[in-house]
């Protein structure tokens, strides 16, 4: 550290001016800068800061802040798991090959709270209608089962206990729906081109329904293993015909998460995008103008402009 140098502007010698040592070799208090002073002034002579001083704040050890900072993060997932993403894992090959046994779905939850609702095409989870899935007491897996449990609850890992269901979208209210053996879905008159189902399933041919409406508020799903889904139409003897009420729509799936070999989007398949709505669909159609009709729009003008163009010409003459 350097040292700044003086001369007494009175003597003739111009002498160097030294800072004087204490006993201890640390420098006397009129040497020592103003803020060493002050701490020193609101210490007492052992050390302890005197009273009335304000201590020096310590910081926590890691061990102390690490249950606040795993607080902090439950609740976090807590809070994203209720209003925005959940995951979802798949217990049956009902959506195969789009959804394998295992595989972990994470589910928009938040556009529902903004009022949107469920598309034809998109793959969505929703609650149990009624019937549709067996009842099944509930198992004790001990230790492991209520770590689940508990991590499920913050959405740290997919609840097993919850009777959701995950299906696709084919018909949304208000939409007709024909299923019949031998011929493909089709939704307000247009054949559904479906390369996503499983290899070797047919479109309805195991369970045929026919013609259905699907009422307003409701929506009409199957599953892209059509051999192997119990979906909307072996459910039509129940109370709810087999619809499922767009109130029980928990959100749409829309990434394959887990395992990373399997990860991948679920977009709406552009098939859908060729169904029209039903007011579209109800619309008469118009019949193409008769051959006469062509050749009296096509003669009348000419006509008109022929009897225009002798009038001038009767003008200039006379």
């Amino acid at each position: 550290m350097s040292v700044q140098q003086s001369t007494e502007s009175g003597g003739s010698g111009g002498t160097e001016e030294r800072p004087t040592t204490g006993p201890d070799g640390t420098g006397t208090e009129g040497d020592q800068p103003a803020a060493v002073q002050e701490e020193n002034a609101a210490a007492e002579p052992d050390g302890t800061p005197a009273a009335g001083a304000k201590p020096a704040r310590k910081k926590r050890p890691f061990w102390q802040e690490l249950p606040i900072l795993l607080v902090i993060a439950l609740l976090l997932s807590l809070g994203i798991k209720t209003f925005f993403v959940q995951a979802f894992s798949i217990p049956s090959g009902s959506m195969e090959n789009t959804l394998q046994i295992g595989d972990r779905v994470l589910v928009d939850k938040l556009t529902p709270w903004f009022g949107a609702e469920p598309e034809r095409g998109e793959v969505v989870v929703f609650h149990d209608p009624g019937g549709w899935l067996e009842d099944t007491a509930p198992k004790d897996d001990g230790l492991m089962g209520s770590v689940q449990k508990v991590l499920s609850t913050v959405g740290l890992m997919p609840s097993a206990d919850e009777k959701d269901l995950i299906k696709r979208v084919i018909a949304v209210g208000g939409d007709t729906v024909e299923c019949n053996a031998g011929s493909p879905v089709k939704v307000n008159g247009v054949a559904l081109d479906e390369p996503y189902l499983f290899p070797g399933a047919t479109p309805c041919d195991n369970d045929p329904v026919g013609t259905v409406t699907v009422p307003k508020g409701k929506l009409w799903v199957m599953g892209d293993h059509r051999n192997n889904s119990r979906d909307s139409r072996p459910h039509q003897n129940l109370t709810g015909d087999g619809f499922v009420p767009v109130d029980d729509v928990v959100g749409r799936a829309f990434v394959v998460a887990w395992p990373i070999s399997n990860w991948s989007t679920l977009p709406v398949p552009d098939t859908f995008d060729k169904v029209p709505s039903r007011a579209a669909a109800a619309l008469p159609e118009q019949a193409p103008p008769a051959p006469a009709a062509l050749a009296l729009a096509g003669v009348v003008p000419i006509a008109l402009w022929r009897r225009r163009r002798s009038r001038r010409s009767r003008r200039r003459t006379g």
